[in-house]
């Protein structure tokens, strides 16, 4: 089942150099500046590869907004001697590395990002490791690489962090050795992590984002057919909303045949916005998040976002109304 927006939301973004940004997360600066962190897919690359390798050899591209709402594309984060740094020409056409899914979250002092890396470019799932790599920023341009975080799995990836009703850190991820269900992690001083076991489990699913509204807290994932959606009165146990097969951004509520797919929230006083991405012109047939798709032109994604609000006690999800 899936519960539809009141109508589909509104193409905000897409990347000018590949025309695949996914996985967006948004932060807003000291400056009212918005920030978009988002993985670059070589959606249409001439020669990516064979295979998923179109998926992989990805940057992290980054766009910059006033409102929200309107955005330009500021460039890419490419490595160099001491970390990451934002470059406005962007990528190599030849790179040698793969960067996914960035979270990106301001400490108090200071921004973090944490990000899943893989060497080289795979053209097939299984056989290559991952791992979630932490940086640090004073401007959000400039990043030192701190070091891999100590997760009992080299297929860590997406990775979200926040602090929790306790007090303490949490880290949720998904680990694709363990069926690809959401693992947790926790931390006093975002330094030294705890292993803690699942925190969502059962129907394989990725993308977790975990955030509190309405007293209440809640975990969306991306479970390739919508969004599952879980909610928590301590950000520790979860159950879930609705039925099993209960989604919110499924068929039908997002522009094309696909679905709504991989996001992060974001507060603008008492808005909360979830910035996620789609493929309009890919199908369920491309699987999972549309990266089985044969043709460019089903490759090709765009951002979205949704105001979220609590209804009921449900987490309901709206799309902004026409200008």
């Amino acid at each position: 089942m899936s519960l539809a927006v009141a109508e589909h939301p509104r193409e905000l973004y897409r990347d000018p150099i590949y025309d695949g940004a996914t996985d967006p997360v948004v932060v807003i600066d000291a400056d009212g500046c918005w920030w978009m962190f988002y993985t670059q897919r070589r959606a249409t690359h001439p020669d990516p590869g064979p295979g998923v390798a179109w998926v992989h050899g990805s940057r992290i591209g980054v766009a910059r907004s006033r409102d929200g709402r309107r955005w330009s594309y500021a460039g890419t984060l490419e490595p160099d001697a001491v970390g990451l740094q934002l470059a406005p020409d962007g990528p190599a056409r030849e790179v040698d590395r793969t960067h996914w899914a960035p979270e990106v979250v301001f400490d108090g002092a200071r921004w973090r990002m944490y990000l899943t890396e893989i060497d080289g470019i795979p053209d097939r799932w299984p056989g290559y490791a991952r791992a979630i790599v932490e940086y640090v920023s004073d401007d959000l341009t400039s990043w030192r690489r701190v070091g891999r975080l100590d997760l009992p799995t080299d297929r860590a990836i997406d990775a979200a962090v926040t602090r929790t009703p306790d007090g303490r850190w949490r880290l949720w991820y998904k680990d694709e050795g363990a069926d690809s269900v959401t693992m947790s992690a926790v931390s006093d001083d975002l330094s030294d992590w705890r292993h803690e076991g699942v925190a969502i489990g059962g129907r394989p699913h990725e993308g977790p984002a975990a955030f509190e509204l309405g007293g209440q807290w809640w975990m969306i994932v991306d479970e390739w057919r919508g969004m599952g959606v879980h909610v928590s009165d301590d950000a520790v146990t979860w159950r879930r909303q609705g039925g099993p097969d209960e989604v919110v951004l499924g068929a039908g509520s997002v522009p094309g045949q696909g679905f709504g797919h991989h996001g992060a929230p974001v507060r603008n006083g008492g808005t909360l916005w979830y910035y996620f991405f789609a493929q309009p012109a890919t199908t369920p047939d491309d699987g999972a998040d549309g990266a089985g798709a044969a043709e460019i032109d089903a490759r090709r994604c765009a951002v979205y976002r949704v105001r979220l609000r609590v209804d009921g006690g449900r987490l309901v999800c709206e799309a902004e109304p026409a200008d």
